[in-house]
């Protein structure tokens, strides 16, 4: 009932009508405004859609030119002839060069996370969060094809981004999730009594990160990553009764 007293424009109060019908709007102006409104609605601000078509086969051709060439040979030339199109086509889809690098960029870690937790996701079901605990650092190696190529991809881009604020917004995003998730599972797992899991989530993937570095140059083989990884875990979890 009290809505109804109220006008609809500015929920001002309305003043009885000597006519008998009940009014809606508290003054000739909210009435104006009102019309004006259904004349011409507001339009929702539209949401950038995924890269898809010649869209996203230019950006393919930016991350490979990343991974095998280095983000400094991503000239529009060079990513015209890779993506196997006119450079107008790409110049078309992109406002400049810097738009497309931002925009790989992005699509590259969003594709990357939504990929990561589908891996764990698979292992939820597994009754020891040790398992995924491990599972969980170890989807940060370049443990198969596409991995090596999106950590190349990434390198590269990161250091590009230490002179170039927008794609440093990227990287730079609020919070930890990844952090947070191995804190939870440090816990889950049995963390020692002495043992603060939100800094050893902290220092494992920060680590874990930096021996992916070591795998992708052949500076470590897997298996003394591994074998690092699982002194780590020992040192901080608790021992199996």
């Amino acid at each position: 009932m009290g809505d109804e007293k109220r006008c609809r424009v500015c929920r001002g109060p309305l003043r009885a009508s000597a006519r008998g019908r009940r009014p809606v709007y508290c003054s000739r102006g909210c009435q104006a405004r009102a019309y004006r409104a259904r004349r011409n609605p507001p339009v929702p601000a539209p949401t950038a859609p995924e890269p898809a078509g010649r869209r996203r086969q230019i950006v393919e051709a930016v991350w490979r030119i990343a991974a095998e060439r280095g983000l400094q040979m991503a000239t529009v030339r060079e990513i015209a002839a890779e993506a196997g199109v006119s450079a107008r086509v790409v110049q078309y889809h992109f406002t400049d060069k810097h738009h497309l690098l931002v925009t790989a960029l992005q699509l590259l870690h969003r594709e990357n996370g939504h990929r990561g937790r589908e891996r764990i996701a698979a292992l939820r079901d597994a009754s020891d969060p040790r398992v995924l605990l491990r599972a969980t650092l170890e989807e940060l190696l370049p443990l198969d094809d596409r991995r090596r190529a999106n950590l190349r991809v990434m390198t590269a881009y990161y250091a590009r981004s230490l002179t170039d604020p927008a794609l440093a917004a990227v990287f730079l995003h609020e919070g930890s999730p990844l952090e947070d998730l191995v804190a939870d599972l440090i816990t889950a797992a049995g963390a020692r009594p002495s043992i603060d899991a939100a800094q050893e989530a902290v220092l494992l993937v920060g680590g874990v990160s930096g021996l992916g570095l070591d795998l992708l140059h052949r500076r470590r083989p897997l298996t003394d990553v591994r074998r690092t990884l699982d002194h780590h875990l020992n040192r901080i979890l608790t021992e199996r009764p």
